[in-house]
């Protein structure tokens, strides 16, 4: 009897929250707002303001914004911004990782629902401020990524660091003006990435009489599939062990090795697909992956 009682204590001891960024997130997909402020509300009233519940509420913003409630939207990323800087007081951003997803997630939403209403000029002053103030730290590629949404097309695309790679000997971007160039940024834990593969290897093979040339970024992400806490040396060799099962058919492309690449291309996303007109500028800048007929589609027109 002694022992059921404990058991009955402890259950009703361990938070019944654990999952409330999960429970939020599952209420928003049904498009169910109130649901989602219930969970947010009674977790508040049992454990406080915490790392998960800023991450939960960075949610409501988010949804919004894709919603296009764009009053809302804003709303809900300034608050998030709030309780994101009162938890600030307490550790640094990087110090755990959900208040960096909730921060950035508060600030793409400021600058998109700025977009959205036609302040451009204001979403990118917002976006340039917050690099000032977080550069150093991990959602910068995310805020740069936000940046490029906004003022990429039609500038001279960024140099690329070379120093480590693997496949062919990258070329430097300006020597291959005259060419159109894809970029692809992918990541050895990247489902997308692999799944993106052939359509470039087929895209590439039918544009070569045009000389579309392929490079492919990665970097270290710290880990392995098998390890934690992989060393460089040992991730490397994962990489290229990744490279030649699921990139077969893009093993001569060049893939420069560099956090510095996917931080000025804001590559927060993976892949990543950055297209080069023959001038060597931007034609084209997507987060994401693109269907054959869609990438197809902006190739053309960038080979032109």
């Amino acid at each position: 009897m002694r022992f059921c009682k404990l058991l009955i204590l402890i259950a009703f001891a361990t938070p019944a929250w654990a999952g409330i960024v999960e429970d939020v997130r599952t209420a928003l997909a049904q498009d169910n707002f109130s649901s989602a402020d219930s969970y947010l509300n009674s977790y508040r009233a049992r454990n406080g303001i915490t790392p998960e519940y800023v991450e939960a509420y960075s949610w409501m913003a988010r949804t919004a914004l894709n919603a296009r409630e764009y009053d809302q939207a804003a709303a809900y990323s300034k608050q998030t911004s709030v309780l994101v800087q009162d938890q600030l007081k307490q550790r640094p951003l990087d110090a755990e990782p959900r208040l960096p997803t909730a921060l950035g997630a508060a600030i793409e939403v400021q600058a998109q629902t700025l977009a959205a209403r036609g302040q451009r000029t204001q979403a990118i002053a917002v976006l340039q401020a917050a690099l000032h103030t977080y550069g150093a730290t991990s959602i910068r590629a995310r805020l740069q990524k936000n940046l490029n949404l906004l003022s990429f097309e039609g500038k001279p695309a960024p140099a690329l660091r070379e120093e480590q790679f693997l496949g062919s000997k990258p070329p430097v971007l300006a020597q291959l003006k005259g060419s159109p160039v894809l970029l692809f940024f992918w990541a050895h834990w990247c489902v997308d990435c692999k799944a993106e593969a052939p359509i470039i290897t087929q895209l590439r093979s039918e544009f070569a009489s045009k000389g579309l040339a392929v490079v492919g970024p990665t970097r270290l992400y710290g880990y392995t599939a098998q390890v934690e806490n992989a060393s460089p040396g040992d991730e490397l060799a994962y990489i290229d062990v990744v490279r030649h099962r699921f990139y077969a058919g893009l093993l001569d492309m060049p893939v420069p090795i560099s956090t510095h690449n996917f931080d000025v291309y804001g590559a927060s996303t993976t892949p990543t697909l950055v297209l080069l007109d023959r001038t060597g500028k931007i034609a084209m800048y997507h987060p994401g992956a693109l269907s054959y007929e869609q990438l197809k589609a902006e190739i053309e027109k960038a080979a032109r």
